[in-house]
């Protein structure tokens, strides 16, 4: 814990002096953004917009990946800012984390909704009730994605047979779309990747995940830090309302 809690405050520390050497015009900041996929399509790209057009000296660093490896980075002090995903039900950590030392800045929530392919018979409902997709093959994301569709198809009573696992959600449009299994997607990733021949539905019973930027209380100290985290919130802001309006 203490080795943990020492590398981020190492770099806190140099982090906060290269801020200060900034002030007297004598470098820039720099920020290290880590986040999963589907923000890094969507909000991470606007985020970043707007951090160089209002800071142009800052520099901010970006690396895609999936929670507990983004908060395992942020704890090891690999990064300072992780955004990060949690179903409903569950927390950030999933078990995998200490949260006690991070602080968290909820940016979104996020509706789950099912992919099939667009003659499938359910296609033409208003909600799916995934009580009836019992016999359907699944195809299942990231691990925490999968666990989520296991509890989901355990809660309407049955064991989802997975035949197909990818993290690439386009090749998970792929897949429904030529009939090979059905799958839930978050309504977010659908801003920014879609099928025609692919029909989305409202789930029931319903499901969220919570959005979340994740980062200390002292890296949140360091202006470079801090002004990526105000960027998301604003970009998460936009795409919320995108999300409630469609």
């Amino acid at each position: 814990m203490l080795v943990g809690g020492a590398a981020g405050v190492l770099w806190a520390r140099t982090a906060a002096d290269e801020e200060l050497a900034a002030m007297a015009g004598l470098r820039s900041g720099r920020g290290r953004l880590m986040a999963f996929p589907s923000t890094s399509a969507t909000m991470v790209p606007r985020a970043l917009a707007l951090v160089k057009e209002r800071f142009p000296e800052i520099k901010v660093t970006f690396t895609e990946a999936e929670p507990p490896e983004s908060l395992s980075a942020l704890r090891a002090g690999e990064c300072d800012l992780a955004v990060a995903f949690a179903y409903e039900g569950t927390d950030l950590g999933r078990g995998e984390e200490d949260l006690n030392m991070f602080i968290t800045q909820k940016l979104l929530d996020d509706e789950v909704r099912l992919a099939l392919p667009k003659n499938h018979p359910m296609a033409g409902a208003k909600v799916a009730d995934l009580s009836l997709l019992g016999d359907e093959s699944w195809i299942a994301g990231c691990p925490r994605c999968r666990g989520h569709l296991l509890q989901m198809c355990h809660k309407s009573g049955f064991t989802p047979n997975v035949s197909f696992e990818t993290e690439d959600y386009v090749a998970v449009l792929g897949l429904v779309a030529e009939g090979l299994g059905v799958a839930l997607i978050p309504d977010l990733i659908l801003r920014s990747a879609s099928h025609p021949d692919v029909i989305t539905l409202p789930i029931s019973p319903a499901s969220r995940r919570g959005i979340y930027a994740v980062t200390t209380t002292d890296l949140q100290r360091v202006p470079a830090v801090k002004a990526t985290l105000d960027a998301l919130c604003e970009a998460a802001t936009a795409q919320n309302r995108v999300l409630v309006g469609g």
